[in-house]
């Protein structure tokens, strides 16, 4: 699953026992040799979806890591794109893979927590990829509400959602498992590393940001296939600031 080049079991194991800040300031100069970025396929099916719903002025990557949805958002947005993440070394590992492109969107990195976002109507869009898993259920209500305030009125927050594993699955397993091992390892060790794959249910996600005051729908993204029942393998949810 990883380069040859990418980060050894030492340094993950470094990182697995460090706090989420300082074990992804560890990991950044490798992360894009993992098999945690944010796969193309999935940045370009996005950018097809959200585009036909422009066009948008500013854009705002939460939790931004690397800068692959910066990327996605230089696509769409016309005047200025922002990555925040709480990691200093990710914002530099972003900044440097993502530079400015001469006539496109000013690009700016921004360290903040994403539960405490320093911005007040100033975005039409936001986007967020594969960043959830690190906000317990009851964090989530605060990072919603701040997409919510940081957006223009009538912006939109964005991010795709992979259909759940089948049950008995291998994949099903393996996140059940990995989970299990991240609650144990936060019973027994200080400070937590909050990762956690199986707490981000779409029903509770769409109720949530209901409660945001945010209007929601799901888009299809058909490039990335479909299961044998004919549904979507991942889908876009699109919540709009009234």
């Amino acid at each position: 699953m990883f380069s040859p080049t990418g980060p050894t079991l030492s340094e993950l194991a470094v990182q697995a026992l460090s706090s989420v800040e300082h074990g992804y300031d560890l990991l950044a100069p490798k992360f894009d040799l993992t098999p945690f970025r944010t796969p193309e396929p999935i940045l370009d099916a996005v950018v097809n979806a959200v585009r036909p719903l422009g066009p948008f002025r500013a854009g705002l990557d939460v939790c931004c890591g690397t800068g692959a949805g910066v990327g996605v958002l230089r696509q769409v947005c016309e005047e200025r794109v922002t990555g925040v993440d709480v990691s200093a070394g990710m914002l530099e590992a972003a900044a440097a893979a993502v530079p400015g492109v001469p006539g496109g969107p000013a690009v700016e990195w921004v360290r903040a927590d994403a539960r405490a976002l320093p911005f007040a109507g100033e975005f039409d869009l936001a986007m967020s990829f594969g960043a959830f898993g690190h906000f317990l259920p009851r964090e989530r209500p605060a990072l919603f509400a701040g997409v919510h305030a940081a957006l223009r009125p009538g912006g939109r927050f964005v991010f795709p959602i992979p259909a759940p594993p089948r049950v008995g699955s291998r994949l099903y397993w393996g996140l059940w498992g990995f989970d299990a091992v991240m609650r144990l390892r936060n019973l027994v060790w200080r400070p937590p590393f909050v990762m956690y794959y199986r707490t981000f249910r779409l029903a509770d996600v769409l109720a949530e940001l209901d409660s945001a005051c945010f209007t929601t729908e799901l888009l299809p993204l058909p490039e990335l296939g479909r299961l044998p029942d004919g549904s979507p393998r991942c889908a876009v949810v699109v919540a709009q600031r009234a």
